[in-house]
């Protein structure tokens, strides 16, 4: 059967995969990303992309106008956008700091808080985070704002989890080690990772539609490596 999928980040690496993953399984998706035109240079019958900036309010109106037309109701929301700074710390602005939560927390969050009343029960919430946001991981040097970031929406998805539990919505977080993305070059220069940007989508495409009739509320580690 037919899905309704959301997915953020889709210019690039996971969540650039995950659409056609979708896509090709039949399903319906929003492909949300402030560069469009990777998505949209595919062709694909049953997706609609548009622009999307996490930092613009306006763009939640556009995502809302778009769901009550054309969609009764979102089946999973993906949420895969992130923002990464690698710089020392002391070198690090408040508003460098403030750019990456405003990303990959402040948007994460109103997002989910636009999509949710469109779901219904056994509808499914995914929000990639990273293994550097798993309190008591291995962390690394230059990474304060990402990793404290990713840490945050870790504990926003147990929240949610809680509060929405009558809802029969599901609330799961997937820490990722290390997957071979332009993300991953920019925070590990030079790095070879054992797991490609598709074997990880392919994993997370199968969270997404089955993971959420098993966990509610979980942080899950999905690394065969350090970092």
């Amino acid at each position: 059967m037919s899905k309704n999928i959301i997915i953020t980040g889709t210019s690039r690496g996971i969540g650039f995969e995950l659409v056609q993953l979708f896509s090709k399984a039949g399903h319906q998706v929003l492909a949300l990303s402030r560069n469009e035109k990777p998505i949209q240079n595919l062709k694909l019958n049953n997706v609609t992309c548009f622009s999307f900036d996490l930092n613009d309010p306006k763009a939640y109106q556009k995502v809302e106008g778009f769901i009550s037309k054309e969609w009764d109701k979102v089946d999973v929301l993906i949420n895969n956008a992130g923002a990464l700074l690698n710089k020392p710390f002391t070198e690090t602005s408040m508003d460098e700091f403030e750019a990456v939560y405003k990303t990959n927390v402040f948007g994460v969050a109103e997002l989910t808080r636009v999509v949710l009343p469109f779901m219904k029960k056994e509808s499914h919430v995914v929000t990639i985070s990273s293994m550097g946001g798993v309190q008591g991981s291995m962390k690394f040097p230059g990474l304060a704002a990402y990793s404290s970031s990713k840490a945050a929406v870790i504990t926003l998805t147990e929240l949610l989890a809680e509060e929405f539990k009558e809802s029969g919505i599901s609330f799961n977080v997937l820490a990722l080690g290390a997957v071979q993305t332009e993300m991953l070059e920019e925070a590990f220069p030079g790095y070879q990772a054992p797991t490609t940007a598709l074997e990880m989508a392919e994993y997370i495409f199968d969270f997404s539609l089955n993971g959420n009739a098993y966990y509610n509320g979980k942080l899950l580690q999905v690394s065969n490596s350090t970092p």
